[in-house]
């Protein structure tokens, strides 16, 4: 007689409470732990493998969507904002939805669909935000109604110590959206001279040290993984005779990671193509709103849609940033830095 299986042991972690992302089992399975999740929830943090969307109503408002219409979630994601949108523009409207990365992408889309929706009114494609107007020129050639991109990392990779993204946690030099094309950061680091790290540093990040820890970055030579490369900033950062306030060293870690995350995806390149190709996209009286995360992307959409205006594209654009309620900064911190604008499509 075979003996019965014996169930299967719940996953073991150090310590009283999970620490390391992939030994929080209850926040990734928000479906049968929801008393756990919620409970992070409430404490202002973000589960593990979630992400939680930023200004949902005031995005709402903006793009004052109608059932029947068509929009479009250029950055998909955890797929927050597009449960909300897709329900707006219901009954009779369409999502288009996109995201370059392969691994969240699926998991997003399977989501979406347990909701109930007609399967029509979801059309999902893997695809950096950048080839927008080749999804709306073979899914609605006369244009969309609404566009939403939220330029923001997501939770999940963010958190993901595998990914790459941040020094938390030692992981691999990587940072890629999309593992399965470019380079990794270390490599790309690798390849690269002091003197194009030191431009990414300055341009991409506003890194007033980007000279001194450029050369050091090269200096170091392979890095083994994302703490290494913490660990060289902190030790470059310019001290000379005053003492320097470890904020300060921590500021400009962040801006190194931040720097050459977006080299290695060419983030401004891609937000550059979206932003020039977006009129084109858009019918008559169809409204934009961008989610922006740090300087650089600001600059960039507010440019865009001041030259839109001039050039006859645009009827209207936001003349100020919209930013997240302090009670939405408290019950989610991660939202503190993000900028809304907004552009209507002219006749």
């Amino acid at each position: 007689m075979i003996p019965p299986e014996k169930p299967k042991r719940r996953p073991r972690y150090r310590g009283k409470n999970p620490r390391a992302f992939h030994e929080k089992y209850k926040e990734h399975d928000p479906a049968r732990y929801a008393a756990d999740v919620e409970k992070v929830l409430a404490g202002g943090k973000t589960p593990a493998g979630m992400h939680r969307p930023i200004m949902v109503r005031e995005i709402l408002e903006v793009l004052a969507l109608k059932p029947g219409e068509t929009v479009v979630d250029a950055t998909l994601g955890y797929g927050g904002h597009s449960r909300e949108l897709l329900a707006a523009v219901q009954p009779g409207g369409r999502l288009l939805a996109l995201d370059q990365d392969p691994i969240e992408l699926p998991k997003t889309e399977e989501r979406l669909r347990a909701l109930g929706f007609p399967a029509e009114s979801l059309i999902v494609r893997r695809m950096n935000y950048a080839g927008l107007h080749t999804l709306v020129a073979a899914e609605a050639p006369e244009g969309v109604d609404a566009v939403l991109a939220d330029l923001g990392l997501s939770s999940m990779q963010i958190d993901d110590p595998a990914r790459g993204f941040t020094f938390k946690t030692d992981a691999p030099l990587d940072m890629r959206m999309n593992p399965r094309r470019g380079l990794p950061a270390g490599e790309l680091l690798a390849r690269s001279s002091a003197e194009e790290i030191g431009r990414w540093l300055a341009d991409f990040s506003d890194e007033p040290h980007a000279a001194v820890f450029a050369q050091a970055i090269k200096k170091a030579g392979a890095l083994p993984g994302t703490r290494a490369l913490a660990e060289v900033v902190r030790r470059a950062f310019p001290r000379g005779s005053r003492r320097v306030a470890e904020e300060d060293v921590e500021t400009s870690v962040r801006r190194v990671f931040q720097a050459i995350r977006i080299a290695v995806n060419d983030e401004f390149g891609a937000l550059e193509t979206f932003l020039r190709h977006l009129p084109e996209c858009l019918r008559p009286g169809a409204r934009v709103a961008v989610l922006t995360f740090h300087s650089g992307e600001d600059r960039r959409v507010k440019q865009a849609f001041k030259q839109g205006a001039r050039d006859g594209f645009y009827a209207a654009v936001s003349e100020e940033v919209t930013v997240a309620t302090p009670e939405e900064r408290r019950a989610n911190p991660r939202s503190a830095p993000a900028k809304l604008r907004w552009a209507v499509r002219g006749p």
